[in-house]
């Protein structure tokens, strides 16, 4: 990971790069061959020229072969922490990928978020504030929807925020919450869950011509 100019470069950006793994959230990590800690969060020293954008984006495809679902930049991080790049500044992203779709490259692993190997104390931080980044975005940004397929259930969008918000959510209120802010469409296709009858498939199609964007508002069902 470690990049010769480092230590010329005035920064390094660094990707969060997160999916869900079943009922758990993970972040992707890069082996490291010579720092003290054997994992970090990928990052990179821009090039000459190249934008942060395009770095972050760089790193994504370094990871993945192709461009996240969605990407946000967190900011800057810097305070005395110790960097793999033993540089002063680090600028972060976050980035989401739906685990089914991510295929990885040679030397890159899915960690649980509650279970990481020892990262540095910079890399420490970006991951804490890309998760709460998460959270306080999570009613306004299509953050649940980048980690799902492309069609999914209703159940599976409740479970997904859920998954993000690290409580359970009322069914019927999620649900009138969802029609409310326009922000899904059902499908012509049906799945079946179980013994019940099948369930429709949706997709995040929100209706901008016809409603201004609304947040989607939780009620939660345990505090």
């Amino acid at each position: 990971m470690r990049d010769r100019s480092s230590k010329s470069a005035s920064y390094s950006v660094d990707l969060v790069l997160m999916t869900a793994m079943g009922d758990k959230l993970a972040i992707l990590l890069a082996r490291n061959s010579s720092e003290r800690e054997r994992w970090s969060v990928p990052w990179r020293i821009p090039q000459s020229g190249e934008a942060l954008d395009a770095a972050a984006n760089r790193a994504a495809h370094d990871a993945l072969g192709e461009s996240p679902a969605w990407t946000e930049q967190i900011g800057a991080f810097g305070d005395g922490k110790r960097h793999p790049s033993e540089i002063d500044v680090s600028v972060a992203y976050l980035a989401l990928v739906p685990h089914e779709t991510a295929t990885l490259r040679a030397g890159y692993t899915w960690f649980q978020v509650a279970d990481l190997p020892a990262l540095s104390p910079r890399q420490r931080a970006m991951v804490e504030g890309a998760t709460q980044t998460i959270q306080s975005r999570l009613d306004q940004a299509p953050i649940a929807f980048r980690l799902l397929p492309a069609t999914f259930t209703l159940s599976e969008l409740q479970q997904m925020y859920e998954l993000l918000l690290g409580k359970r959510l009322h069914k019927a209120s999620f649900r009138r919450a969802l029609q409310a802010a326009w922000l899904v469409e059902p499908t012509d296709e049906w799945r079946s869950e179980g013994r019940g009858r099948p369930a429709q498939l949706f997709r995040y199609l929100p209706k901008k011509r016809r409603r201004a964007h609304r947040g989607v508002r939780f009620d939660f069902l345990y505090p």
